[in-house]
């Protein structure tokens, strides 16, 4: 432990807050909260502690930390969200952003509704039913309901006193009551609507014998293709109809949570029951460097609900410290109980959601394991064998695609922590180079790309890289490092043939072990922004070739312009006509004829 280290851990608060672990590089490895940070902190460092091997772990990378006091435990809680999304520390639980489930969403503001399927929850009263996953489709859902009741499905502002002038197909087909031409009055609709609600609610009894009488209907007519759908609808229905655990009420709607671990790895389980049907179960493998379950539960939960819907009740697999803060952290629209259940169906859906993380964890542990040897520990061996500043977690490479000069453009991506990040990659077409200059286009991108770091604007941008690679040998990297050199970044080009590693001020290239995992990161990332370049190319010289002259000229529309077409028949004949002939063609008055003439005349 450094003397640093020793100084803050003694002059620690008692107050609640949040703390922040760094490694000797400075980077944050760990995030948590506390109601009593001299207490929390002070219990990493305990001697002949019972902690698991992942905190032991972590502890001993920790050089330094940071904190911050809160004025209650539910500002910790935001807090520490907020910064594990800021610095995705490495022994943080991490959920990625984006991953919702989906609801199926019905308006409360329009007098007749249709039903959508949504990811994102907004505070607009709409109904939101869901969320659907794990072997239940949101899409079948709908298509059922579809099946059963005349509601619209189209995308038609329909409004009081506006009629439109004739139904649509699905009206002659029995699948819409046409409210868009008054066929159906708003209280008969709603009377639809709550029908459909009371489905989405968990009651399937008036649409399974609503299908049941369509399915035999269409039997009888002798439309078995029709009859067949609906059978399939039917055994749909029978799916969610199987999950229902015994004694548990119909009405019951909450989420489960269960944690395991083997010392090491982490799962974690989640059950989502809604209407006594358990409509998903999400296994998931997680690195968690919390003193105990309830924490690890607890930062897992936070992250959890950021997108999706909060239930009244909360079901967790082991006692969570604090947990009316959690509570009331998360009763932003209603009041929420999370329950560590000790008896009954609670208890049963807990206990299912624990063996569910259990398997999970020794199914997986294996692949898990060669991830992190491929992923966080490869950049750790990276980081040692090359000597670097710090631990790359943030990796952006960049090369150059271009046809004898032509179109020239530059590609940058990304991999975090090991592996890409898609959403932040991003191409650049090359300005200021005239002719087939790699060494001056990778310049001019890495100028533009490093001037947007202090803007903040740009999602990608903003975030500044621990590693740049080139792809390239020492020239490429000769090029381009004054640019990068201000900047105070770790940079390194490397050589395709021999694979070789070349360093800032060092001829001598590093040779990394040949199939080792650090220096397949390297090669997965040239390789992957090698091909995000010559994409890009491809597609702007697929543009460039199917180009017309036609297109550069001010005021010409689709629609004159293949007028013209249609009465020239090629553009170098367009080309060759007058001004008078021109005008002749439909919808070109004598300006724009002037100016098409013009743009072939004029040097």
């Amino acid at each position: 432990m450094t003397d640093i280290l020793k100084q803050k851990l003694e002059s620690l608060p008692t107050d609640s807050g949040v703390y922040v672990m760094r490694n000797i590089d400075g980077e944050v490895i760990y995030v948590g909260k506390a109601k009593n940070l001299k207490n929390r902190v002070s219990s990493y460092f305990r001697k002949n502690s019972s902690h698991a091997l992942k905190v032991k772990t972590m502890v001993e990378k920790i050089y330094d930390l940071d904190y911050f006091i809160t004025l209650s435990e539910q500002d910790a809680l935001a807090l520490e969200s907020n910064l594990i999304k800021k610095y995705q520390p490495f022994f943080n639980i991490l959920l990625k952003d984006g991953k919702a489930f989906p609801y199926i969403k019905i308006s409360q503001t329009e007098d007749f509704p249709k039903l959508e399927i949504v990811r994102r929850l907004k505070k607009d009263k709409a109904k939101y039913f869901g969320p659907y996953f794990g072997g239940i489709n949101a899409g079948e859902i709908l298509k059922t309901i579809n099946s059963a009741f005349p509601i619209r499905t189209c995308n038609l502002k329909i409004t009081e006193g506006k009629k439109a002038k004739r139904e649509c197909l699905n009206y002659s087909l029995g699948l819409c009551s046409a409210p868009c031409t008054g066929r159906i009055s708003k209280e008969d609709y709603a009377k639809i609507i709550d029908k459909i609600t009371d489905f989405l609610n968990g009651n399937d009894h008036v649409i399974e014998k609503i299908l049941k009488e369509k399915m035999e209907k269409e039997a009888e007519n002798e439309n078995f293709e029709k009859a067949l759908e609906l059978r399939d609808r039917l055994k749909m229905i029978a799916k969610l109809k199987e999950r229902v655990i015994a004694n548990m009420p119909k009405d019951v709607t909450l989420d489960a949570f269960a944690y395991d671990s083997d010392g090491l790895s982490g799962a974690i389980s989640t059950i989502v029951v809604r209407g006594g049907k358990i409509l998903g179960v999400q296994n998931l493998s997680v690195i968690d460097a919390s003193i105990d379950e309830g924490e690890a539960l607890s930062s897992f939960i936070v992250q959890y609900y950021k997108h999706q819907k909060v239930p009244k009740i909360i079901l967790v697999s082991s006692q969570i410290a604090d947990v009316s803060a959690l509570e009331n952290f998360l009763s932003e629209e209603h009041k929420t109980d999370i329950i560590f259940p000790q008896k009954g169906y609670k208890k049963s859906i807990i206990d299912m959601a624990k063996k569910n993380a259990r398997e999970h964890l020794e199914k997986f542990i294996t692949r898990d394991k060669q991830k992190y040897n491929k992923t966080y520990g490869a950049l750790e061996k990276l980081q040692q064998e090359l000597n670097l500043s710090r631990l790359p977690k943030r990796i952006e490479c960049y090369d150059i695609s271009n046809t004898s000069g032509v179109l020239s453009v530059a590609s940058m991506v990304v991999f975090e922590n090991g592996e890409p990040k898609r959403s932040h990659y991003r191409k650049f077409k090359i300005r200021s180079v005239e002719g087939p200059n790699d060494f001056a286009s990778l310049k001019e991108a890495l100028t533009r790309r490093l001037s947007e770091l202090d803007k903040g604007e740009n999602e990608s941008f903003k975030n500044k890289p621990d590693l740049i690679v080139i792809d390239g040998g020492k020239g490429q990297l000769s090029s381009t490092y004054e640019v990068i050199k201000p900047y105070n970044i770790d940079t390194i080009s490397l050589a395709k043939q021999f694979e070789e590693v070349y360093l800032p001020n060092d001829s001598t290239p590093k040779m990394l072990k040949r199939g080792s995992a650090e220096l397949q990161i390297l090669q997965n990332i040239r390789d992957e922004a090698h091909r995000f370049a010559i994409t890009f190319h491809k597609s702007l010289r697929n543009k460039n070739t199917f180009k017309s002259p036609l297109d550069d000229i001010k005021g010409l529309g689709k629609i004159k312009k293949a007028n013209l077409i249609k009465t020239f028949k090629t553009s170098d004949e367009v080309a060759k006509a007058s001004i008078e002939e021109l005008n002749l063609v439909k919808g070109i008055d004598l300006n724009l004829a002037t100016r098409i003439y013009n743009h072939f005349h004029e040097k």
